[in-house]
């Protein structure tokens, strides 16, 4: 199990309610007490409400994050802060992950946010392809799924002798979302190559396939595998700010819906 903010979370919630319990029936503020104890006791009592809204809202209705890599370009950029819906794929405990209440699973297209099955103490973020039981084909960088091609359309191309870039929007159930595809130069052979594998997969029970936006620059279940639905976290739904650094201001032009601009209405 690993130890993140949710269990530091639960753990403040659980020490102020046990001093909050001892200071109802032991009296701890009273005249005579140590006054280094009851101005602890005073401070724990005011910040008990405080630790329980966050851990309930960022348990169980939204949690902040930020993207760490262009594994999701160019719909989720580097240092872009998301909130992910914690409630759209089921309610689930702190700390265990264990889900209590089903509320919905994820669908085809969505931007999910999942604990890493390799080291489950990293988030990672991709999009969902493959349901429980699809079959899903990659063939020269090009989606299928259960036997009938992902419909895509090319919108630019560019690049040079050495390197080549295609964008592409794609569209997977309610979802169009830009994806990109990159080609470099295979310095032995001089042939242009992608850096991700083709393959074929079908999805087990209770799992789904996960691939990033940025396709050839994304380590993903073409990689690694199938999300298993106990590693589920929630649905990427906000962009609500763009910050690179201390060192620069924050930018807000990019606030809104993921894939507003190409949702399908």
């Amino acid at each position: 199990m690993d130890i993140d903010i949710g269990f530091w979370l639960t753990l403040l919630v659980l020490i102020s309610t046990v001093i909050w319990l001892a200071d109802w029936r032991l009296k701890l503020r009273q005249d005579g007490r140590p006054s280094a104890v009851r101005e602890a006791v005073e401070f724990s009592n005011s910040m008990l409400p405080v630790f329980a809204v966050v851990l309930v809202v960022r348990s169980f209705l939204f949690e902040p994050f930020t993207i760490p890599s262009g594994s999701m370009l160019p719909t989720l950029q580097v240092h872009d802060f998301i909130l992910v819906n914690k409630f759209a794929y089921g309610v689930r405990l702190p700390v265990s992950h264990t889900r209590i209440l089903d509320t919905g699973s994820p669908e085809r297209g969505d931007v999910m946010v999942f604990r890493y099955p390799e080291d489950t103490s990293k988030n990672y973020i991709k999009r969902v392809i493959g349901l429980p039981g699809d079959h899903v084909v990659v063939r020269d960088g090009e989606l299928f799924l259960n036997g009938q091609p992902v419909e895509r359309e090319l919108k630019a191309r560019a690049g040079s002798a050495v390197r080549q870039e295609a964008v592409f929007v794609e569209a997977l159930n309610d979802h169009r979302y830009t994806m990109r595809h990159e080609w470099v130069m295979n310095p032995y052979t001089g042939q242009m190559m992608r850096r991700a594998p083709d393959g074929e997969w079908r999805v087990p029970q209770d799992s789904y396939f996960v691939i990033g936006d940025n396709r050839d620059n994304s380590q993903d279940s073409r990689f690694w595998g199938f999300v298993p639905e106990s590693h589920v976290a929630g649905k990427a739904v906000l962009i609500w700010m763009h910050w690179k650094s201390l060192f620069s201001l924050p930018d807000f032009s990019r606030n809104g819906a993921i894939d507003k601009e190409e949702t399908a209405q």
